[in-house]
């Protein structure tokens, strides 16, 4: 006997259960009176901003009043706000990537900067940070994950991740673990294709999932991966894996949290599902949200197939019931507020920030510093756009001026690492440095002809392993990431960070 038969479940209650059980996305920096309605209509309670969403703190916190207004009491606003490349709001105090925290290896740090993370997010009228992230660094061509990991240790990168947890829920900020089962041993990333992970039981459980089976003791919320794990389940991805889901998360580990999935707009999904069907089959896995992150006709896309399968009884009415409460619960432990980011706090949150990213600076093979006011030369990329997960990396202008304050700098900038000819540099005795600001690791061109005196390596650490030179690490471009460049450049402060994964040298 169906669901539908012992409890008659109407369209309009369907479809109030489809709009509590899912998370949005706008275009808008303002709420109109169109996407007010639209979200009152289908009974919406969740939404996550973008930077497309953000101007300017007084901008941005109208907006998050706004949509609690419209929202209610049981609003979560979302918003990526790991650290490093991955941050949405960047006029507040930016925060160091997890792999620079990694390098510090001190759990108390990452204590003080999730929580003031969460600070300065929670004034903004955040209540939902998805973060930290618990993949883990142990594949060196992963395309999405990199820096944002804290290292590729099971048991180190678990105590750092839930230390900087631990400091988001005591400011009130609900985290978001992510992505459930691990997304760190992939080639591809997954808002472009489906990629997936041949390990067994057992190998997983020894790694990539160990993180996530000790952070799910506390974690108030856990991101899926759109990552099949064939030895798992062969025939479905990890957000719309009953065996994953409901079999590994809940039933073996217990787990009473809120379970979201990643943007279901996302190539991985969308591509060879359909958002409909994908969020049916996320909801039956043993998912509580979905995170239907596309556009207005694929939201209403969303909301109609899964109204349509919570009115046939394809969705257990109890367990439907079950996921209300645990996202409801999660909205009651930490509620959306109008907040103020008082000027002191804001202060001492960037000196905290600045020391954060100082203490992760890394060196590789004992890199030494060009005289102060001696003449160098610059070997940069031109442009850096946003990659739709990170941020834009840090444009060839920000990274001279702040060496022209300690050299005599002329950069050259190049468009292409794969044809940039190295021998056409000026051989007139300036040493090179190279700034390498994307990132994507670099191809053999590169890898055989590119020979820098000192290599700057401000976002992905492996870019380190290409190029045959010295190199300072900072895992991240933010502003304070290039201060304490500047500040080693100029002999003021020492790099003692260590890169988070085991024998760094002999990768490839």
């Amino acid at each position: 006997m169906s669901d539908l038969a012992t409890n008659m479940i109407s369209k309009e209650e369907a479809r109030r259960i489809a709009g509590q059980s899912i998370m949005i996305r706008m275009p808008e920096t303002v709420l109109s009176e169109g996407m007010a309605n639209f979200i009152r209509e289908n009974h919406i309670r969740a939404i996550c901003l973008f930077r497309q969403n953000m101007v300017n703190q007084e901008q941005l916190t109208k907006l998050t009043t706004d949509l609690r207004e419209v929202m209610g009491p049981e609003a979560l606003i979302g918003i990526d706000q790991e650290g490093g490349a991955v941050v949405r709001a960047t006029w507040v105090p930016q925060p160091p990537a997890a792999m620079s925290l990694g390098a510090s290896g001190d759990p108390e740090l990452c204590r003080q900067v999730g929580a003031a993370v969460a600070r300065s997010v929670k004034a903004l009228g955040f209540n939902w940070n998805f973060a930290p992230v618990l993949d883990l660094n142990n594949n060196v061509n992963n395309p999405v994950i990199s820096e944002r990991s804290f290292g590729a240790d099971p048991v180190r990168a678990h105590q750092l991740a839930s230390a900087w947890m631990e400091g988001s829920l005591a400011e009130g900020v609900a985290c978001c673990i992510k992505h459930f089962p691990g997304h760190g041993d992939t080639h591809v990333d997954s808002h472009r294709d489906l990629p997936k992970v041949d390990k067994s039981r057992a190998e997983l459980d020894a790694l990539e999932l160990a993180p996530f089976k000790a952070a799910a003791k506390n974690a108030p919320a856990m991101m899926t991966a759109h990552i099949v794990y064939p030895q798992i389940d062969p025939e479905n991805p990890a957000t719309m894996s009953k065996t994953i889901l409901t079999g590994i998360l809940r039933d073996e580990w217990n787990y009473h949290g809120v379970v979201i999935t990643d943007g279901m707009d996302m190539h991985a999904i969308a591509g060879r599902y359909g958002v409909g069907a994908a969020a049916v089959k996320a909801l039956a896995a043993g998912a509580d949200m979905v995170m239907a992150l596309g556009n207005t006709e694929t939201q209403i896309a969303t909301l109609e197939a899964l109204t349509n399968a919570i009115v046939a009884g394809e969705i257990p009415y109890a367990s439907l019931q079950k996921k209300l409460a645990r996202v409801s619960q999660l909205a009651q432990t930490y509620p959306s507020l109008s907040g103020e980011y008082a000027a002191q706090t804001d202060a001492a949150d960037r000196v905290l920030m600045a020391q954060a990213w100082q203490r992760g600076l890394t060196p590789y093979r004992q890199p030494v510093a060009p005289q102060v006011g001696s003449k160098i030369r610059l070997v940069i990329s031109a442009d850096v756009v946003s990659d739709g997960v990170s941020e834009a990396g840090i444009p060839a202008h920000k990274v001279t001026a702040m060496l022209a304050q300690i050299y005599d700098v002329d950069t050259v900038t190049f468009d292409d690492a794969n044809t940039f000819d190295w021998a056409s540099l000026p051989q007139d005795g300036r040493p090179v440095m190279l700034a390498s600001t994307v990132r994507i690791r670099y191809n053999a061109h590169a890898r055989q002809t590119w020979r820098p005196d000192l290599h700057l390596v401000l976002w992905n650490p492996f870019q380190t392993l290409d190029i045959d030179a010295p190199a300072l690490i900072t895992y991240g471009f933010a502003e304070p990431a290039i201060a304490a460049v500047a500040n080693w450049l100029s002999g003021k402060v020492e790099a003692n960070g260590q890169v988070p994964v085991a024998n760094f040298d002999q990768l490839t």
